[in-house]
């Protein structure tokens, strides 16, 4: 499985960067990643190009990026190591289901154990 989502990474990178890189209208001032064999030449280009500056962590820290380490450790966790992944249609599938779950269902520690569905963003009021 480790092959199969490595591979779907790889893809993704070389033909998805720059046209689903983020939901807003701008892209952002930089980039943060690790330095996986996919981020080539062309994918460093391509960054300076939409004027993104990109901005590697260090070898062997992953420390440095904590908040995708912990999003790709609770997917491992949670979802992929539950089921068989066949094909890329159905990784796609597995990952909005659990998207969903997680986004509404799932207890938060954050949130005194409650699911997040039912609350409004909080405010913080000027004093």
């Amino acid at each position: 499985m480790t092959a199969l989502l490595s591979g779907l990474h790889q893809n993704c990178v070389r033909a998805n960067f720059g046209r689903q890189l983020t939901p807003w209208d701008a892209a952002p001032a930089y980039l943060v990643r690790d330095n996986d064999g996919a981020y080539g030449l062309a994918f460093t280009r391509r960054t300076r190009t939409m004027g993104i500056r990109d901005r590697p962590i260090s070898p062997r820290s992953p420390w440095q990026n904590p908040y995708v380490e912990r999003l790709i450790g609770t997917l491992r966790h949670d979802c992929l190591k539950h089921v068989l992944i066949f094909g890329k249609q159905h990784l796609r599938r597995v990952m909005i289901s659990y998207s969903l779950y997680y986004h509404e269902a799932r207890t938060h520690l954050g949130l005194g154990k409650d699911a997040p569905v039912g609350h409004s963003c909080q405010t913080s009021t000027p004093q």
